[in-house]
This record gives structure tokens, C-alpha cells and sequence, in this order.
């Protein structure tokens, strides 16, 4: 008898067969989850768009709770890449939007508990979320994003857990590899009509390479009370330090083969890091006005002071019209909205429709000092930099019938940008100037639900997204912010499927197209000036797939898999001079990324679970040019945990180890360095265990 010969599966099909492995038999129905991707809470699954979700089980099982890379690897449609460099942030692009950010988050929409931690501009930050009181985070991708204003492909909602029904005291340690350490305090529970929640932590690393060692401070308190039964006000405080933060840089490809875990000579020369500390105050009102309407309102108030050594070296930090290696920034920002939403009959089913109004604005001093190789020189940059949004919105959302539904919706943004120079010297004029930027963006969509178990859906939309001050603030050939920069114009359509294949399946399928014009690119970047262009026509399309399974009460699998074509649509010349010809990949972008997880509950042994993780992550193309790229990669991570009740308190405990075959790979890219230092290396094999205990009053 003939065998037939069966190949050896590549990672990636490997990956694939272990997530879809399992009994068909399942007896455990999965927990469906509420979002809010028409700004009203539904279930995931009743969602015109793509939108998952992850809960405080995934949070507390993905790490220590200190970076949204350690839980959102597993939502198709997003890539969080962790730098190892907390002077830069994370790099975050939903559908390859906000790729070219060498630090900060472009593309994208923050929200926390109903306030933006997006800058009016575009520009946000994630270091200052709270994970380890987050409840759930959700990632809304596609065209209902454009209804939250500049941004391009999605939004990042985090929500912060509610206090449970009895007071509760948590202390919880961690520690890991390359000398991390983290230490947490929570008090949270309902008093009266007020639900709390206030958590403490502090953060600190020595980094995995030269010079990224790093410390947090964050407490983040939210308090909610219901006077009424009509009438809810919450309260979000928010205090952020992060007094120490190296800056390694990029490496060249050279410095990659040598030695991954250096930093460039720059870096320690010039003691290239960040000191940044944040306050913010928001309050939120929900008022139920009757059985059919309601009513938000949200204030918000906060400061950011920033002070950032750049590694450009000296001579050319003393030309005329540079701006210096030191950036001393003071910014003040806040906003207001109000939204008004009402359910009426028509037709055969039901009308819910909602109008709203956003206020933002941001001003911030900035300077720039010298940096004479660590120490602060004498002052090359004096401006008050201002940016006011203003957007208004009407949204619709139609249950036709029992086989259709229909949204549809219209923003209108404003987006104003005001620079007043005070550093007018030879040979560096005074440089104020403004400008502005506005756009109406539609979206319609349809849902033909084929039955009580799938939906199949479509949307279509416009969006724009507005360059930030980081990108204005150089202009070739002379001195002054590039206030003709014009804002990019994008075209999104969806097509989306949703099943319950079983009481125990979930299946979510996206496909997407978006059109970008006027695509912000970087020009040049030298010196220490990066300047940015408009680069004419982007094309990005790719498909996304979400499965969960729980086959048996202790076998359970999630997979989470997307494909990326992101290329350019026309030819422009490059930062050196070159042309870049039509087609080329849009650097830093993943062309495919995979999570799988295979997790185990052994009823023999009531509070354990384990889980074998996969992360496959695809190539990236480091610049324009496509001149270089990343090799795809493949890591396994295993996580064990337990959790024991012990009358009125609570143990649990984890213990992580990544990359189980201490892979070298590069976990992400700067695209378009000047210097050639594309490539930041992610860590070898890398251990964390924690602990916390939790007393019920």
C-alpha cells in the first residue's frame, strides 16, 4: 500500500491548525460582549462594523498591564508593536494608518472612558492609559470611525471597570526580565450611590538594550454616582510621571547583525530620552430625559509637560534656523461635547438617531535649547503653538425589519492650527502663520441579517486626516512650520460577515478597501529636521478573520489573522531624490500578522489555566524606496495561571514566558530614517510572573 507524502507545515500553517483544532462536541457557550460602535452599547455581534473587544480576563492574563501590546496582538486589523523604547511610545496603526509616526500615534482615535486622549491635531498617546483598571478595550475599525473625527481607520475605546458590589482592597506585584518591576494598589467598590474605583502603580525597567531603561507613575481614579434613576455623572482623574525614559534609537542593518541589544553611539552621547508628566479632569453626564431619549455631556481639562533630548549632533543644531536638541514643551488642552440621542417607531422596526457636537482645543508652549551632549544650551526655538477642532454630527441607525437594517451618518470637522513666533533673530525670521483644514465626511451602510445566527454587512464612508503639529513643523528650502501641507482625503468600503456558527462558535470576516489622496509622507530628514510632503494616491486592502471557540468546558481556541496590501497609487519623488515608483509597499506596514491561542482549564484542577500562544508577524518594508525590509517572524509564548478564593480574599498569580524559542526578529521599524537606523530589535526569550491579592470588606 502507497503512503502519501505530507509536507512539514510552515509556522504560520501550524498556527493556523492549532487554533481551528478541537472537538466538535462544545458544551460551554461563549460570553457575548457589549460595544459601543455606533456610540450606543449593543452586542458585538448586532455591530454594523468591525469591532472586537477584550475583557479584564484577557488583560490580566496578557502581562503586567503596562502596554496595550499585551493584550491587543490578538484583534485582526491592528498592529501595537512594542518599540522596547518607552521614549517613543508603542507604534499603533489600525489598516496600516499612522505606519510613517516615528513616535506618538497618527491615524487613530484614543478615547478613555468618553475622553479623547487624541489631541485635536491627530496626535495621541497611549503610555498614559490605565490597563490595570481597564475593563475592556475595544478597536473599532472601518468607515464609522470617520464619525469620531481626524482620524483615518479606527478608533481605541478603554473603559474602566466598574467597582464591584463590596468594597475591595488589591496589592499586586510583578517582575520579569531585563530587571522589570511593578508594584499596584486598587481600592474599588460601591458606597451609596457611588460606584469607585481608584488604582495606583509604579512602573520600572532597565530595558532590554543600551540606554531604554524607563519609570511610570500613574493613578487613575474614576468615580460614578447616580443621583437619580434618571441621571448618571462620572468623574475621570488621570495623573501620569514618567521621569525617566532612554531613547536607544534605531539600529542600521549592520549594527542589527553586531549587536541587537545596543544603543547607537548617539544615543548615550547626547543622552537622547524623555521626562513627561500629565494631569487630566473630565467629567461625564448621562441623562435619561424620558423612555425614548437621552442626553451626554462631557468637560474635560488637562496638561502635558514634556522635556525630550534629541540625539542631533551639535553642528547642526547651531544652524540659523535650527530648532536645537533639546524640546521643552508646556501644553494645556481640553474639550467639551454634548450628544443628543432618541429611539422612535418606523415602519416595521425601529428609529435611533443621534446628534452631537465636539469642542477641542490644544495650546502649548514650546521651546528649544541646545543639547550640549546631555546639558541644556542656550535657547533656538520660542513659539505658542494652537490647534481648535470642531466638529458637529448626525447619526442613523435603522432596523428596517427582521431581515434589514441600515446606518448612516455625517460629520463636519474644522480643524484650525495657529503658530505665533517669538524667536526672531538673523537669519531665522519671524515665522507665525496659520492654517486650516476642513472636511464633511459621510457613511451609509446596510445589514442583511440572513438569519437569528449571521449578518452579513456593507459600509462605505469618508475620512480625512489633518498632518499634526510634528509634521508642520518644517518646510523645505527655509525657515517656519510647512503650513501648506495639505490633510489626506480617504475613501473606506467594508464588506463584513458575522456567524454563530454554534452556541460555542464565533466567526467574524472583514473585508476592506480604503483610497487615500494627498497621502503625509516624509520628504527629508536630516539634521534633525524631518520634513513631511503629500505623496499624491495610497491604496491599502486586506481581510480580517476572528474565531473563538470553546470546544469542550476546559478546550478553548481564538484566532486572529489579517492580511495588508498598503502600496502606493502613484509615483513621487523620495527623501533622497529618488523616485518611488507606483506599487510600492507603504513602509512599515505589515503585510499579514496572526494570533492564535490554544487555552486549557483542567476541571480536575479548579482555578488553573494555560494557554500556548502563536504571533506570526509578516514583513515590513523600511522605507519608500522599499530599499530594505524586516524578515516575517514566528514566536510561541506559553502563560500559566492560577487563582484561588480564600474566603473574603482572593489569590492570583501568573507566569509568562515569551518567545519560547528566543527568536531574533525585529519587532518594528522607523520608517524613513534619515541615517539608515530602520530597524528596532524585539527581545529574546523574556520571563514575568505576578502576583495580587484582594480582600473583600
Amino acid at each position: 500500500m502507497s503512503r502519501r507524502f505530507r509536507p512539514v507545515p510552515t509556522p504560520l500553517q501550524a498556527a493556523l491548525w492549532l487554533a481551528l483544532a478541537g472537538t466538535a462536541h462544545a458544551q460551554t457557550v461563549l460570553q457575548e460582549v457589549v460595544v459601543t460602535a455606533n456610540r450606543q452599547e449593543q452586542q458585538s455581534y448586532d455591530a454594523p462594523a468591525a469591532i472586537q473587544a477584550v475583557g479584564r480576563e484577557v488583560i490580566e492574563a496578557a502581562g503586567p498591564q503596562v502596554n496595550l501590546s499585551e493584550s491587543l496582538n490578538r484583534v485582526p486589523g491592528i498592529t501595537v508593536l512594542n518599540r522596547q523604547n518607552y521614549a517613543q511610545d508603542l507604534q499603533l496603526s489600525i489598516r496600516g494608518s499612522g505606519s510613517r509616526s516615528p513616535f506618538g500615534i497618527r491615524g487613530s482615535r484614543l478615547i478613555v472612558d468618553g475622553i479623547p486622549a487624541t489631541m485635536p491635531d491627530g496626535q495621541g498617546q497611549a503610555s498614559t492609559i490605565s490597563l490595570p483598571s481597564a475593563g475592556r478595550i475595544e478597536v473599532l475599525r472601518g468607515p464609522l470611525a470617520q464619525l469620531y473625527g481626524n482620524s483615518s481607520a479606527g478608533v481605541v475605546q478603554v473603559f474602566t471597570t466598574d467597582g464591584p458590589d463590596k468594597p475591595e482592597l488589591r496589592g499586586s506585584l510583578d517582575a520579569g526580565s531585563n530587571g522589570l518591576r511593578r508594584w499596584g494598589l486598587q481600592a474599588a467598590g460601591q458606597q451609596g450611590v457611588v460606584n469607585y474605583i481608584v488604582d495606583l502603580s509604579d512602573f520600572r525597567t532597565d530595558g532590554w538594550r543600551q540606554n531604554s531603561a524607563a519609570q511610570r507613575r500613574h493613578l487613575n481614579a474614576r468615580l460614578r454616582t447616580q443621583p437619580g434613576e434618571q441621571t448618571r455623572l462620572t468623574v475621570v482623574a488621570n495623573v501620569f510621571d514618567q521621569p525617566v525614559s532612554g531613547d536607544p534609537l534605531g539600529l542600521t542593518r549592520a549594527q542589527l547583525a553586531e549587536n541587537p541589544r545596543q544603543a547607537d553611539i548617539r544615543s548615550t552621547e547626547y543622552q537622547a530620552g524623555k521626562d513627561v508628566s500629565q494631569r487630566q479632569l473630565g467629567l461625564v453626564l448621562d441623562q435619561k430625559l424620558d423612555d425614548r431619549s437621552e442626553l451626554m455631556a462631557r468637560v474635560y481639562a488637562g496638561q502635558r509637560d514634556l522635556d525630550n533630548r534629541l540625539s542631533i549632533p551639535l553642528m547642526f543644531q547651531q544652524a540659523p534656523t535650527a530648532a536645537g536638541g533639546i524640546v521643552d514643551l508646556d501644553r494645556q488642552y481640553s474639550g467639551a461635547g454634548l450628544r443628543y440621542s432618541r429611539r422612535s417607531p418606523l415602519g416595521e422596526g425601529q428609529l435611533t438617531y443621534s446628534v452631537g457636537l465636539d469642542v477641542e482645543r490644544m495650546s502649548e508652549r514650546r521651546r528649544g535649547f541646545i543639547n550640549n551632549f546631555g546639558a541644556r544650551g542656550e535657547l533656538k526655538r520660542d513659539e505658542d503653538d494652537t490647534v481648535r477642532s470642531t466638529g458637529v454630527y448626525a447619526q442613523a441607525d435603522w432596523a428596517i425589519n427582521e431581515q434589514w437594517s441600515a446606518v448612516a451618518g455625517l460629520r463636519a470637522n474644522r480643524v484650525r492650527f495657529e503658530v505665533e513666533d517669538f524667536f526672531v533673530r538673523p537669519g531665522n525670521p519671524d515665522d507665525s502663520g496659520q492654517a486650516r483644514f476642513s472636511a464633511t465626511n459621510p457613511v451609509v451602510g446596510f445589514t442583511r441579517h440572513l438569519g437569528p445566527d449571521s449578518n452579513l454587512y456593507v459600509n462605505v464612508g469618508r475620512g480625512f486626516e489633518t498632518p499634526t503639529f510634528t509634521e508642520l513643523a518644517y518646510r523645505a528650502g527655509g525657515s517656519g512650520p510647512n503650513l501648506d501641507l495639505a490633510s489626506a482625503r480617504s475613501t473606506h468600503v467594508e464588506l463584513g460577515y458575522k456567524a454563530r456558527l454554534t452556541a460555542q462558535q464565533r466567526l467574524d470576516v472583514a473585508l476592506f478597501h480604503i483610497g487615500t489622496t494627498n497621502e503625509i509622507v516624509v520628504a527629508s530628514s536630516s539634521g534633525g529636521r524631518t520634513i513631511y510632503a503629500n505623496a499624491g494616491k495610497t491604496r491599502r486592502s486586506g481581510i480580517e478573520v476572528a474565531h473563538s471557540a470553546q470546544w469542550t468546558p476546559e478546550w478553548q481556541t481564538h484566532l486572529a489573522f489579517s492580511t495588508l496590501n498598503a502600496r502606493f497609487a502613484d509615483a513621487f519623488a523620495s527623501s533622497s531624490g529618488a523616485q518611488v515608483p507606483k506599487g510600492n509597499r507603504i513602509p512599515g506596514t505589515l503585510d499579514r500578522q496572526l494570533f492564535a491561542e490554544l487555552a486549557w482549564k483542567p476541571q480536575a484542577l479548579p482555578g488553573l489555566t494555560s494557554a500556548l500562544e502563536v504571533v506570526h508577524l509578516g514583513r515590513m518594508a523600511v522605507d519608500d524606496l522599499n530599499s530594505d525590509r524586516t524578515d516575517a517572524a514566528t514566536v510561541f509564548n506559553l502563560r500559566l495561571g492560577w487563582e484561588q478564593p480564600l474566603g473574603n480574599w482572593r489569590f492570583k498569580s501568573y507566569l509568562r514566558l515569551d518567545n519560547l524559542a528566543d527568536k531574533a526578529y525585529v519587532g518594528s521599524v522607523i520608517a524613513n530614517e534619515g541615517n539608515r537606523r530602520f530597524f528596532e530589535p524585539a527581545p529574546g526569550r523574556q520571563w514575568g510572573v505576578g502576583a495580587s491579592l484582594s480582600y473583600a470588606f
